[in-house]
């Protein structure tokens, strides 16, 4: 199943493009291709029948709900402390100056961090808190695993584990992020320009992200072109980003899709969860040698995943950050 998602918030230009609604249940040879032509000319899909149960969803939905409808003075108790961003955040994102409409909650999404950076922000949450949270990225680690051994069998890689096991490394940087953007109140005099940004846009560094959200609108992804659309989801659907250093692993065929999320309009609050699948800060990325060939140069030097990362997060969210990275010559 490969469908143009049926938005009605997009224009007539946009409508002859559509969006790829990717079916997990198909045949895995068709299933491979669809997922390969869409990480080749959007960088995004959407995803259905993927098998994440629907109770692991909700259960991390309600929690993190409930997070979010604590007053002011106890979500400051969790605040991220510099240089560390793990914890709770509001309005700032990163450390450059960039702002959103919004309040966030970062983690550690690897096993081995439950008990340093993500403490004391788990210990303060009642236990179904952080039941949830282990079972959501459990369910979600295993899935985005699974989407990336069938896009090493349609590239046709000699080792399918070339890009999971870098999800898979015990020392994967791998995080977890829900955005909460709070609803407009009913007699409130706030301005709803259509042009207000909630969080702006930018590309993900990392590997491949997971997001699950509600089904208040926001999420934009723009084309080659520039054209930005809007994506709607649906209460079993997941969204799927194609990160910076997926692009550089396969040299290029896959694009980084460069997203935004613009500001709430509606009373309702619009709630985004992520998972960012990352490889360990040393681990050494560069373009798979498969996918160098005559009339297929390299297109990107080698650095370690901490490299890129501290380069990513020291410029402003909207910056073209992997152009650092990119060959100056055929001598890369």
């Amino acid at each position: 199943m490969f469908l143009s998602s049926p938005s009605p918030l997009r224009t007539k230009k946009t409508q002859a493009i559509g969006i790829p609604i990717i079916d997990l249940s198909l045949e895995t040879a068709m299933l491979s291709h669809h997922i390969i032509t869409a990480c080749q000319d959007y960088g995004f899909f959407k995803l259905v029948n993927h098998g994440v149960p629907i109770q692991v969803i909700s259960k991390m939905e309600e929690a993190v709900q409930g997070f979010f409808s604590k007053p002011p003075s106890e979500k400051i108790k969790v605040k991220a402390n510099p240089p560390s961003p793990f914890g709770y955040g509001c309005r700032n994102i990163g450390f450059n100056g960039d702002v959103g409409e919004l309040e966030y909650i970062l983690l550690q999404a690897n096993s081995l961090s439950t008990c340093s950076d993500n403490f004391s922000v788990v210990a303060n949450q009642p236990t179904n808190f952080r039941c949830a949270v282990e079972d959501y990225i459990q369910a979600v680690k295993e899935l985005t695993c699974e989407l990336l051994e069938i896009l090493a069998l349609g590239l046709s890689l000699p080792d399918t584990n070339v890009f999971s096991r870098l999800i898979q490394d015990v020392d994967s940087d791998s995080c977890f992020r829900v955005n909460h953007y709070p609803g407009i109140k009913p007699e409130s005099n706030q301005p709803k320009s259509d042009h207000r940004i909630g969080f702006g846009e930018h590309s993900d560094p990392q590997i491949f992200t997971i997001l699950r959200s509600n089904d208040v609108p926001g999420l934009q992804i723009s084309t080659v072109d520039g054209l930005w659309i809007p994506v709607t989801t649906e209460p079993t659907d997941f969204c799927v980003f194609v990160g910076d250093t997926l692009e550089v692993l396969t040299n290029g065929r896959f694009k980084s899709v460069r997203h935004r999320v613009m500001a709430n309009k509606s009373i309702k609050s619009r709630m985004s969860m992520m998972y960012f699948a990352a490889p360990s800060l040393n681990e050494w990325i560069s373009p798979i040698p498969q996918l160098i060939y005559p009339g297929n140069l390299r297109l990107y030097k080698s650095f370690t995943w901490n490299e890129y990362k501290k380069a990513a997060y020291s410029l402003r969210l909207g910056d073209q950050r992997i152009d650092f990275f990119k060959c100056q010559s055929t001598l890369c």
